[in-house]
């Protein structure tokens, strides 16, 4: 003959009121942490290789400006010509005076359209300018 011990018939449920709470929250904080990709680059480009990089860290302040391998130059989401450079680089640095110019620019590209965007930015008194490599191993 076997003993059992008589247990409670209770049953112990997990309180689930507040979980819809904790759902929006967590919602919530995702939603204004995170950063969504801004622009869709349209140009193929490969960055250059350094030895020495270093990254920024505030990317908010950074506009990039692409430039692929068959010379076409993308700034946001659009392609544009060298002479539209210093216009639209005018108007971001107006509505932010702190800008970097990122310049994410394929390494065959002909070193003539690299001078022209430099000189257009100058124009444009964006003087604060990176060059984007990927580290040479």
């Amino acid at each position: 003959m076997k003993f059992e011990k008589k247990r409670a018939q209770t049953k112990q449920n997990i309180p689930t009121a507040s979980l819809p709470d904790i759902v929006f929250m967590l919602l919530l904080f995702f939603m204004v942490t995170t950063t969504l990709r801004e622009h869709d680059v349209k140009v193929q480009y490969r960055l250059p290789e350094a030895r020495a990089i270093e990254k920024i860290e505030n990317k908010r302040v950074v506009s990039y400006v692409w430039v692929g391998r068959d010379g076409r130059i993308q700034i946001d989401d659009n392609i544009v010509t060298v002479d539209q450079v210093q216009e639209i680089m005018y108007n971001k640095r107006i509505d932010l005076p702190t800008i970097i110019v990122s310049l994410r620019i394929d390494k065959n590209s002909k070193m003539g359209l690299v001078t022209d965007i430099q000189q257009e930015l100058r124009k444009a008194y964006c003087l604060r300018i990176n060059y984007s490599s990927i580290k040479k191993i």
